[in-house]
């Protein structure tokens, strides 16, 4: 002992504290100081104002008497070591205060210096082996490791919480147990060889194996076995510390599989994996970057070679607006599809999927690049085989429509009443009317949208034919908007309309009239005037535009955008009679032509000031 010993005494009597203070200034071999106090309060007030290493008490004192007294000091200090001072009638009282947990006790007269200096050091090395020994007690109890001492039979002797979390056993259960009720049954003789190792003299550190939980479930666990050493170095016992490692060994196992799927996809993938710099120049590419692109990884790498320098000029505009987009948009994810160039001048479709994963001082960008040419190419001829097949389609719809006129030709022949006959007239023209159109798809190469102006200008062809109209030197006058297309849903029932008007005017407005003039006009609502140049001539003069380039209009509307259409068509003839309403007509051809104006969401208007002038104004959206 190198610094003073604390000593506290508890003694009301001064003789007999006079002489402990003379025995120990005779016997201790160790510095010390000692405080005297003669009450049990004045003694405890002590002990909240000082740190004691060592207490002496007389058991009775004038406040306090007997065990009571020592009961009373070990609650307010129990971690310094108490030495009882009895009297000769007080040596049971004496043990008894040992038993609860006093260091030692000696008999007043019969205690020298010696025995006195030697109970002193003792108590205190013992107190300090106590709480250490304590101290890696809960240390143990605590731990979340199980924490196992076996005999050298295999017998269970300790057991700590950690365990029991561990193994499902309680400390009730498993005491007394052997340990191969833990030993999982193909490892037997696994659990036998550690321990003959051991008792050679070996420890073993983090061994991992399989143990079995009270509930028969497997568990992966960690264990680290030692030899316990008996007082005469014997080995008595083998202490074994395991540690539940089955969460960890399935973690392990899934990223495991996961970069062996990782390693499989990359040894697999067909295209071209890079991490970009802030000029996008790759500073890591992974993949099939020769077979893709004819040059080697390191044209690339080393910036000899920048990707767009192999983009298509045709697309290089496309491709620089995602780079920039890339560039100022904060983790963006850009896809694009475009076309480059092989070294050996083959044109490759590819699709690409950029990443923005730029931090604070670092710009930085990631991707995959790969070929989908065939997909391409595949689509193609998707694109070309339903083309085709609409266009037989549209084809065959045509010859059945005239065959049907044919047959209503013929029908009409063997009637001799001539209203019966122009019936029949009228709905082959119907049909023509519809026949036209897929004429029109047929030939025209489109296969959803028709050019109505081509349509519109064979369709009244076929109307002066039928009508004979040009033996009266009659005129036509039509214009039509250029580039206007229109989908089948709007080309056939407009069809039909101009059909019907037409066809009356030719049949009703110039009786007894070698002249007239009917006039057809298609224009946007917003211009009033056709972009056309027209002409009025016997016969069909037209004003159509029907495929002629306009660079001039030709970018005046974009692809699907809504288009007001107004229809006129008007003939300076007889005119009809003020009793027909278009709301509630009388005849076939203007009821259907009311039925198809609403269908189309249209408005019909008619003017009889001077001859007849039907209005229509329709929606549509315009096709290109």
């Amino acid at each position: 002992m190198e610094k003073k010993v604390q000593i506290l005494l508890f003694e009301d009597n001064p003789g007999d504290a006079n002489l402990i203070e003379e025995l120990l200034e005779d016997f201790a071999n160790f510095p010390f100081e000692l405080k005297s106090a003669e009450t049990l309060n004045e003694g405890l007030d002590l002990l909240k104002e000082h740190s004691f290493d060592v207490i002496l008490s007389d058991l009775r004192l004038p406040d306090s008497d007997g065990i009571d007294t020592f009961l009373e000091i070990n609650g307010r200090n129990s971690r310094t070591p108490i030495i009882i001072l009895t009297g000769m009638n007080d040596e049971k009282t004496g043990i008894e205060a040992v038993k609860k947990g006093a260091q030692d006790y000696l008999v007043k007269g019969q205690a020298d210096g010696r025995l006195l200096v030697r109970s002193i050091r003792y108590s205190i090395e013992r107190k300090k082996a106590e709480e250490k020994a304590q101290s890696l007690a809960n240390i143990v109890e605590s731990s979340n490791d199980g924490i196992v001492t076996e005999s050298l039979d295999g017998i269970i002797v300790s057991w700590n919480k950690g365990a029991e979390q561990i193994y499902g056993y309680s400390a009730e259960e498993i005491l007394g147990k052997h340990m191969s009720i833990l030993a999982h049954p193909l490892l037997v003789g696994e659990t036998k060889e550690l321990v003959e190792r051991i008792k050679k003299g070996e420890k073993i550190y983090h061994y991992e194996t399989s143990m079995l939980r009270k509930d028969g479930m497997e568990i992966k666990v960690s264990i680290t076995l030692s030899p316990v050493f008996g007082g005469s170095e014997n080995l008595t016992a083998i202490s074994i510390i395991s540690r539940d490692i089955t969460e960890k060994k399935k973690a392990e196992e899934e990223l495991l599989k996961s970069e062996e799927r990782v390693q499989s996809y990359l040894q697999n993938f067909r295209g071209i994996g890079a991490q970009l710099d802030e000029n996008f120049v790759p500073i890591f590419l992974h993949g099939a970057v020769e077979e893709l692109t004819g040059y080697a990884k390191e044209d690339f790498l080393s910036g000899k070679l920048h990707w767009r320098e192999i983009v298509e000029p045709e697309d290089i505009i496309g491709f620089l607006e995602k780079v920039h987009k890339m560039e100022v948009t904060p983790n963006a994810v850009v896809k694009h599809e475009y076309r480059i160039r092989k070294k050996d001048g083959e044109i490759r479709w590819i699709h690409e999927i950029v990443q923005n994963i730029s931090e604070e001082n670092k710009e930085l960008y990631q991707g995959f690049v790969y070929d989908i040419t065939e997909r391409k190419m595949a689509e193609e001829a998707l694109v070309a085989m339903k083309e085709s097949r609409i266009k037989e389609i549209h084809h065959r719809i045509k010859n059945n429509l005239q065959v049907i006129s044919s047959l209503l030709d013929l029908q009409a022949e063997k009637f001799e009443d001539p209203t019966v006959r122009q019936a029949f007239r009228e709905s082959q023209n119907r049909v023509i009317s519809m026949a036209l159109i897929h004429e029109e798809l047929y030939e025209s190469g489109e296969i959803g949208t028709l050019n109505f102006a081509a349509y519109l200008q064979k369709l009244v062809e076929n109307i002066f034919e039928c009508y004979n109209i040009g033996d009266h030197k009659a005129h036509l006058h039509l214009e039509i908007e250029e580039k206007t297309f229109l989908d089948m849903d709007t080309a056939v029932p407009l069809g039909i309309i101009v059909n019907e008007l037409v066809s009356n005017s030719f049949k009703h407005a110039f009786p007894e009239r070698d002249k007239g003039m009917v006039k057809i006009r298609l224009c946007r609502e917003e211009n009033r005037e056709c972009k056309s140049n027209s002409v009025e001539n016997t016969g069909v003069d037209t004003g159509v535009d029907t495929g002629v380039e306009n660079p001039e209009r030709n970018n005046t509307r974009n692809d699907n955008e809504n288009l007001n259409l107004i229809l006129t068509i008007s003939d300076n003839g007889v005119g009809i009679p003020e009793s027909v309403n278009t709301e509630s007509p009388c005849t076939l051809g203007l009821q259907l032509v009311t039925i198809l104006v609403d269908q189309l969401d249209g408005k019909i208007e008619l003017k009889i000031d001077s001859g007849t002038e039907f209005i229509i104004k329709i929606a549509v959206k315009q096709k290109q």
